[in-house]
């Protein structure tokens, strides 16, 4: 932190945020986070159903976190997010509601609710967990309209479909105002157009594309202490990623979007805004999408969980992929 206020001027009211591990977090570590002006922790859960942590390597109790959470606050750090998850190994619907509702109890001011994206093939741990004891699609889904269903009823604000907040959170009056912005790492009320990503293979955003920096963090010292920039890859915007990118965003944030009036801003025709029809029409088919003509769409109050396949009817790139991470329920 010393580093970065050195070498930039950050506003007085700049959210400093940080992601944080309650199994490592010490007092010290909590005091030095408080002294050093953070102001937000983003704590892992995940799970507290000891079967799911044995079967992740993740044991942590919920005494261990309600400890963090006492030590934060007591320290300065007062803005607290969760990250849960779920279709997790040996995961039941009664153990996504139990973790649900001990969190509840230390009412931190977000949720960040995921699905777990077994990619055994990229991330080398996962392949010790049994993909037998993994849910299928529709167990998946019960789960984590489970969690939703129990955080609405405790009075949070579904924001998009996988962010959830106190009323009197920025991202809660965000969606209210229509001012909620989605990027690459998620749900935000931020307006800026770059995010500096700095450390081995981080991602930035620059108003005229993407960069990241080399991801073995040997190369990425190696750069540094020659003085080079670590950047080794970029992807530059085109016109129609930008149009698409403003479709994509609008139906991510506000379960609508207006594709006549953005594509009027992008002096497009909006009947080139959807990619995939065949896609589309099979979700208004199924009653989770409803289209006024070719220009305007919504989607269904309880169909929140299918928008990522909403926007994908919007994605030129995602045909030309030949894999995706994650699921998209």
């Amino acid at each position: 932190m010393g580093a970065l206020r050195y070498s930039y001027f950050v506003l007085p009211d700049a959210e400093l945020a940080v992601e944080i591990d309650p199994r490592t977090l010490t007092e010290a570590m909590a005091e030095a986070l408080g002294c050093s002006g953070v102001t937000r922790a983003s704590l892992g859960v995940q799970s507290f159903d000891p079967a799911v942590q044995r079967a992740i390597n993740r044991l942590q109790s919920f005494e261990q976190t309600a400890k963090g959470v006492e030590q934060l606050r007591r320290s300065g750090v007062s803005r607290l997010n969760f990250d849960l998850l779920y279709g997790l190994p040996l995961q039941t619907v009664q153990s996504c509601l139990d973790t649900v509702v001990k969190c509840i109890e230390l009412r931190p001011d977000r949720f960040s609710v995921f699905g777990y994206a077994h990619v055994p093939s990229f991330k080398k741990h996962q392949r010790k967990i049994d993909e037998d004891a993994l849910p299928a699609s529709i167990e998946r889904h019960l789960r984590s309209e489970t969690i939703a269903e129990a955080l609405v009823g405790a009075g949070y604000v579904r924001i998009g479909f996988d962010h959830f907040a106190l009323p009197n959170d920025s991202l809660a009056a965000a969606k209210h105002d229509g001012r909620l912005r989605r990027n690459f790492q998620g749900y935000t009320d931020d307006t800026a157009e770059t995010i500096i990503g700095l450390g081995a293979s981080a991602v930035g955003r620059m108003p005229q594309g993407f960069v990241q920096n080399v991801v073995a963090t040997r190369d990425y010292l190696a750069r540094i202490a020659d003085d080079r920039l670590a950047t080794v890859k970029g992807y530059s915007f085109t016109a129609d990623d930008r149009f698409r990118a403003d479709l994509i965003e609008r139906v991510m944030c506000d379960m609508a979007v207006d594709l006549s009036k953005i594509a009027r801003s992008h002096g497009r025709d909006p009947k080139t805004a959807i990619i995939d029809r065949s896609r589309l029409e099979g979700l208004i088919a199924g009653g989770a999408v409803t289209m006024e003509g070719d220009e305007r769409l919504f989607v269904r109050e309880g169909a929140e969980f299918l928008v990522r396949s909403v926007a994908s009817a919007f994605d030129a790139h995602l045909t030309r992929s030949a894999a995706t991470h994650s699921r998209a329920v």
